[in-house]
């Protein structure tokens, strides 16, 4: 949760920012140190840095800027494997069309040749930048280097293009400065408000544990210092409140956004597992199909017999701009598919287990055409935050195999659930597929009604069942020899 912090004195601006240049210097230090031991790191080479920043800090700042530092390296080590593996996937496909006659089509999914020999020559010439890039990554992989830096690689890059970017020197400098400043404290179970080092009564008093060389700056006992703000959030409050009433962990993070000018306070906290609940129960009251898109969910309600209920609902999302602005896109429409689930009184969600892991690689698709298919779609986030939102409000999910959801459903549902004013589209139509698929039953719609006549010409019924009988739907057994009317047929 996020909150602004309004009304500081210019005291209290002067405070944060020396708690926040001394700790972030600290944190840089230590990092660089993390990031030299490499592999062969170990708790006794940990306990030893945070001996040398509890000098200088305390003993929870130092916990938290070593603990910040250990979550860093290991988030880099991920990064490096994850880009291992797209670069294979690129050489794979790259080496695949490389191999292939130029002009050659693609066949049953697998990318064919390249359409001329100009691009033949430029992807081979990018396979060798490619296979260049992941010796080196795997290289450093193998000894444990990463390349991380504390403020981002992106600001620091738009160092060398300030009139580009349309900023000043003196701007960038306080943006950097302010990117790599540490105001961060974890929670402790059992302490007073849950943190004895950024501590927020459920008042709102807001009060920092000073570290050492800044302690003279104290307003209050213990070396502790008390802002003039008072915080509230208006975002899950009364959870916040119970939290630090019970004195359980909650962490908290101070920091100063320079584009506004404004300073604000994140607050977070584990939640306990989501709990499982038996499919029967979560589908005893219908179901709320979902497909998901590049910029919007498609969804329809569906009674307990798999049948449509009312007009479907479209929940449109804009993921161009920056990333907190997808990511609130993201958040408010996933708010209105929840109200809109509790509205009708469903007690679950079907949504696509979509995976795209096979064609991550940019090689696949092409470049512009990767981002409108894949990434266009937002699945991980998306299933992040809907199982974290849908929690909150007790609702469940089902989550179904996503394969023909969209073929079947413009073929059985489109049509059918069309009116002369109002056209279903594929997607909502697909919505459902996902929901039928949720509950058990198939794609399509009903079994048809048995034809007038029986004659082969009115055809056979659809989705027609196995009848008990063995043989009753065969055709007749071929005779063997001719056949009189004296003589009795086969097998009588």
């Amino acid at each position: 949760m996020r909150t602004r912090l309004k009304g500081l004195t210019v005291r209290d601006e002067e405070v944060l920012r020396r708690v926040g240049a001394h700790l972030g210097s600290l944190a840089s230090r230590d990092l660089k140190a993390r990031c030299g031991d490499g592999l062969g790191h170990r708790a006794r080479r940990w306990a030893e840095r945070k001996r040398e920043l509890t000098a200088e800090s305390s003993s929870r700042w130092a916990g938290a800027i070593t603990k910040a530092s250990h979550d860093q390296w290991a988030l880099a080590r991920r990064s490096q494997t994850s880009h291992i593996t797209t670069l294979d996937t690129a050489i794979t496909t790259i080496s695949h069309r490389l191999a292939l006659p130029v002009g050659q089509k693609s066949a049953r999914g697998a990318p064919g040749g390249y359409r001329s020999a100009a691009e033949w020559f430029a992807k081979s010439r990018r396979l060798t930048v490619l296979q260049q890039r992941r010796q080196q990554v795997a290289a450093d992989r193998a000894e444990g280097r990463v390349r991380v830096v504390r403020g981002g690689k992106a600001l620091a890059r738009g160092r060398h293009h300030l009139e580009a970017a349309g900023v000043s020197e003196q701007e960038w400098r306080q943006r950097w400065e302010t990117a790599r400043w540490f105001l961060s404290a974890d929670g402790e179970t059992g302490k007073r408000h849950g943190n004895e080092t950024l501590r927020i009564a459920p008042d709102g008093q807001v009060s920092i544990k000073l570290p050492a060389p800044p302690a003279g700056l104290a307003n209050a006992p213990h070396g502790r210092y008390v802002l003039s703000a008072r915080v509230s959030f208006a975002h899950r409050g009364r959870e916040w409140v119970d939290r630090v009433e019970a004195d359980r962990a909650v962490a908290y993070r101070i920091h100063l956004d320079a584009v506004r000018g404004r300073w604000y306070v994140d607050a977070s906290w584990q939640r306990p597992p989501v709990e499982t609940i038996p499919l029967e129960a979560a589908l005893a009251r219908g179901v709320v199909g979902i497909d998901t898109n590049a910029d919007h969910l498609a969804a329809w309600q569906l009674d307990t017999h798999g049948n449509p209920v009312g007009r479907p609902r479209r929940f449109f999302y804009d993921l161009s701009g920056s990333a907190s602005h997808r990511d609130a896109q993201l958040r408010h429409a996933l708010t209105r598919l929840l109200h809109w689930t509790r509205r009708l009184g469903v007690a679950a969600i079907a949504i696509e287990d979509l995976d795209f892991g096979d064609v991550k690689s940019r090689e696949r698709h092409g470049g512009r055409r990767l981002r409108q298919v894949v990434h266009g779609i937002p699945t991980g986030r998306l299933k992040a935050r809907l199982v974290s939102m849908a929690t909150e409000q007790g609702i469940a999910l089902v989550a179904v195999d996503a394969a023909y959801t969209s073929r079947w459903g413009a073929r059985y549902w489109q049509q059918p659930t069309s009116t002369r004013k109002i056209k279903t589209s594929r997607h909502e139509a697909a919505s459902l597929v996902i929901g039928r698929r949720a509950q058990g039953f198939g794609a399509g719609r009903r079994t048809a009604p048995p034809p007038r006549h029986r004659s082969d010409g009115a055809g056979h019924r659809t989705v027609q069942a196995r009848h008990p009988g063995p043989g009753c739907e065969e055709p007749r057994p071929a005779r063997i020899g001719g056949r009189t009317r004296s003589a009795a047929p086969p097998g009588a």
